[in-house]
């Protein structure tokens, strides 16, 4: 892999991430009545299907490759989605947004460097953890409340649990895209079946959607945020690492941020502002980190292939 592929894939990660971070500035200027779960539903739900239009329209065959091997990641995958979505949701209401996503965005690069080690056995760098760490600091500092900050148990465990799904998710996507498998086919199925988890959710707001301004943040929800943004992040997946695009879409804060200034008009005192220095310097950082300097070395030698994961990938699929 040379360094122009990693930077390739590093914006393509880096966009996705962008994308996403429109999600709750969207929410705001939308007004919708629906509750953010209902919302969450619906945005996967929508985006995966116009994912699966898409592929039905364009490459029928491609579902051809979601073979007996590919299920177990897929499934996962579709799982994490779903959890994710009911988690995350959920502990932003017991503990507001700015916990929540501290602790979500804060973990997701941990558990997925943590999940890279021990299922792709991919090993980690020291540039990547430099980066982590700058980015999981310049997140907290940006998600850090101005007020006393509401302390429920539970919504702080749900918050590390969203964080541990999109470890999980990236890891599975990673290892789906290793196999060959065709990941527009994939990521349909993974979005339409992670959706079942908040279902009963949706089905119960729905009424609430049917007003214009909910009907045009759905839209962009789905379209944009989910079935752009997941392919963006996959595709990504193909030249970077699990763990940095992990902290790669760590952009998606900032954006929200950047946006809650610039259209919302809200303030962005000190602390955020050099949360959100230190978070780029991060994301510099590991977009420019490549793969070199292994930190954790198993205990005996590694072989070239070994260090591969696209190889592995191939020997597991046959």
């Amino acid at each position: 892999m040379n360094q122009r592929n990693d930077v390739s894939g590093s914006l393509l990660v880096l966009g996705a991430g962008i994308l996403w971070g429109t999600v709750g500035p969207a929410q705001v200027m939308a007004g919708s009545a629906a509750c953010p779960v209902t919302v969450g539903c619906a945005r996967i739900l929508f985006g995966g299907l116009l994912l699966l239009a898409f592929v039905l329209l364009t490459d029928r065959a491609a579902f051809r490759t979601l073979t007996r091997p590919a299920w177990p990641p897929l499934l996962s995958a579709a799982a994490a989605t779903g959890i994710f979505q009911a988690a995350f949701l959920t502990s932003v209401s017991r503990t507001g947004a700015a916990v929540a996503t501290a602790l979500a965005f804060g973990f997701a690069p941990v558990f997925t460097g943590l999940c890279q080690r021990l299922f792709l056995r991919t090993p980690l760098t020291r540039t990547w953890l430099a980066g982590t760490a700058a980015a999981v600091v310049g997140v907290t500092l940006m998600s850090t409340p101005a007020g006393s900050a509401r302390v429920d148990p539970l919504g702080l465990v749900l918050g590390v649990v969203a964080g541990g799904c999109f470890g999980v998710y990236t890891v599975s996507a990673k290892r789906l895209v290793d196999d060959r498998v065709a990941m527009p086919a994939a990521v349909s199925l993974t979005l339409l079946v992670g959706s079942m988890v908040t279902l009963p959710w949706f089905v119960a707001g729905l009424p609430l959607l049917a007003d214009a301004r909910s009907l045009g943040l759905v839209a962009w929800l789905a379209g944009a945020t989910t079935a752009l943004a997941y392919m963006f992040f996959v595709s990504g997946l193909r030249r970077v690492s699990a763990a940095s695009a992990a902290t790669l879409s760590l952009a998606e804060p900032l954006v929200a941020s950047v946006l809650g200034v610039l259209v919302l008009g809200e303030r962005m005192p000190a602390p955020v502002t050099a949360g959100a220095l230190i978070l780029l310097g991060g994301l510099a950082v590991v977009s420019l980190s490549g793969r070199r300097e292994p930190v954790v070395e198993t205990t005996r030698p590694v072989r070239v292939h070994e260090r591969d994961p696209g190889v592995i990938g191939r020997r597991r699929s046959g």
